[in-house]
């Protein structure tokens, strides 16, 4: 199949080196908009570009605190759910390519996650090795996805 997709891919390429940069970026922001919305539902579920489940959140650990009303209810909560947003992922298209990305400081928040690094817990506080969560990457229905854009794009009226 990869086979199959590497010819798909030079076709495709060779049709798109014919379009104007202007079709080239309509064609790229519909499909970086699709992706942006699919990234933000895989993410709304927790689950990595392979289809496994997001490494869960660490337990607290420490002494136990007196009960109080809403004690640990971030914990409880789904991860990135603000991650997710608009506001923080980003897409970008112009003729030569297109981006799904996180704006700002969140962008340095994603990345430790994406790859799974060191970083402290707070600023200032103990630093901590974060799971690898792969927050952006891409599945096989998103590869039909762009494929199927392309074709759709490329043929006759």
């Amino acid at each position: 199949m990869t086979d199959d997709l590497t010819a798909v891919e030079a076709w495709v390429g060779e049709l798109l080196a014919k379009l104007t940069p202007g079709q080239r970026r309509g064609v790229l922001r519909a499909i970086v908009r699709d992706l942006r919305r699919s990234q933000a539902a895989r993410v709304a579920k927790q689950t990595n570009p392979d289809g496994t489940p997001f490494e869960p959140r660490k337990r607290a650990s420490g002494k136990r605190r007196p009960a109080r009303a809403g004690a640990g209810r971030i914990r409880r909560q789904a991860m990135f759910m603000k991650l997710r947003t608009t506001r923080f992922m980003t897409v970008d298209a112009a003729a030569d390519g297109g981006t799904v990305g996180f704006a700002g400081r969140v962008a340095q928040i994603a990345s430790v996650h994406q790859h799974g690094e060191r970083a402290p817990v707070s600023p200032g506080g103990p630093e901590y090795r974060y799971p690898r969560r792969v927050l952006l990457g891409f599945t096989e229905p998103e590869r039909g996805m762009i494929r199927d854009h392309y074709l759709k794009h490329l043929s006759p009226r």
